[in-house]
C-alpha cells in the first residue's frame, strides 16, 4: 500500500468525520476519551490492546492514532513501529499518565504528532486532534 492509498483510505466515505482509533488498556480512559472525540464531531473506535487495533480493519481507515504509552503485551511504542511497517500514514498522538522522558523522545523521534500527558484538557485535546488531521492539507494552524 502507498502513502497515497492509506492516506485516501484514511479519509473514509465522503462526507463522513474523520476516524479517530483510542487504544488503551484502561476501559474508563478510552471510552471517556471515545465520548470526547464523538462530541467534537469526529468518528471514534476504541480498543483495549495494540494487538486488538492492529487486527482490526479499522486500522486501514484510521486518520489518527490517539495511543497510550504503556500498556500490558504491546506498547504504544511497538504499535507505533507496526503501524509504520505496514505503510500506513496515521498520525499518532501518544498519552500517558506516566511515561519517561526517554518514552516521549522515541515517540517523537518516531513521528508522533504530539505527546499528551493525563489528564488531558478538553482544549489540548481538540487543538492536537485539528493539528494531526491538518497535516496532510498545509494548514498547520494550532490555534483553538
Amino acid at each position: 500500500m502507498t502513502r497515497s492509498d492509506a492516506d485516501d483510505q484514511a479519509q473514509g466515505p465522503p462526507g463522513e468525520p474523520p476516524l479517530v482509533a483510542i487504544v488503551d488498556d484502561d476501559a474508563s480512559v478510552r471510552n471517556s476519551a471515545g465520548r470526547l472525540i464523538r462530541s467534537f464531531g469526529y468518528r471514534a473506535e476504541v480498543f483495549a490492546s495494540g494487538e486488538e487495533f492492529l487486527a482490526s480493519p479499522v486500522a486501514a481507515q484510521t486518520g489518527c492514532l490517539l495511543l497510550d504509552v504503556r500498556m500490558p503485551d504491546m506498547d504504544g511504542l511497538e504499535v507505533q513501529r507496526r503501524v509504520t511497517a505496514r505503510g500506513l500514514a496515521i498520525p499518532v498522538i501518544f498519552v500517558s499518565g506516566r511515561a519517561s522522558d526517554d518514552e516521549e523522545r522515541r515517540a517523537r523521534s518516531a513521528g508522533a504528532i504530539d505527546f499528551l500527558r493525563k489528564p488531558i484538557a478538553r482544549e489540548t485535546l481538540l487543538r492536537v486532534l485539528r493539528k494531526a488531521f491538518s497535516r496532510g492539507e498545509g494548514d498547520h494552524d494550532d490555534d483553538v
